[in-house]
């Protein structure tokens, strides 16, 4: 039989309770949504080398990309938590009104998108918030354009620049 001495076992005590320490921290700060409904529509892989060109439009895929569209309801008071997406997201606003708000902007500023409003959101971390601050359901619409095999938001802590 093998006998451990505490001399080792203290190290990895601390060690293994730090990690525990950490991985709480990281779940006490992430702000998940409520009141928010997702429903994946689809997801696709674009294939590199794809392209359009138009008079308005020009799109170049120079590596694979995810396509996934999502329709999403939030009822009034709801929210999405703070988050952020590995990609651009294309967002319209079918019913109800949206208020976005940026954690880069120290004014908490509210912009808001009504019924028929269509926004990029430039995604690669932007960490933001969308809540629905009207009296009815707010649904949208949102195609995300994503690394292959990405997850469509990551949950982020909230930034601190606004009181929510």
């Amino acid at each position: 039989m093998t006998r451990i001495s505490p001399a080792h076992v203290i190290p990895r005590a601390i060690a293994l309770g730090a990690v525990a320490s950490l991985m709480v921290l990281g779940v006490a700060s992430a702000t998940p949504g409520a009141g928010a409904s997702p429903t994946t529509l689809g997801r696709g892989t674009l294939a590199a080398g794809d392209k359009i060109k138009t008079e308005q439009l020009k799109l170049d895929v120079r590596g694979d990309v995810d396509v996934v569209t999502q329709t999403i309801g939030i009822a009034p008071g709801g929210h999405t938590g703070w988050h952020s997406h590995p990609g651009p997201v294309f967002v319209t606003v079918t019913a109800g009104a949206l208020s976005f708000y940026d954690g880069d902007d120290p004014a908490c500023s509210r912009i808001v998108y009504g019924t028929g409003d269509t926004f990029i959101d430039k995604g690669m971390g932007h960490v933001h918030i969308a809540r629905n601050e009207g009296t009815t359901d707010l649904v949208l619409y949102a195609t995300y354009l994503l690394p292959v095999g990405a997850a469509l938001r990551t949950d982020e802590a909230a930034p601190g620049n606004c009181p929510f």
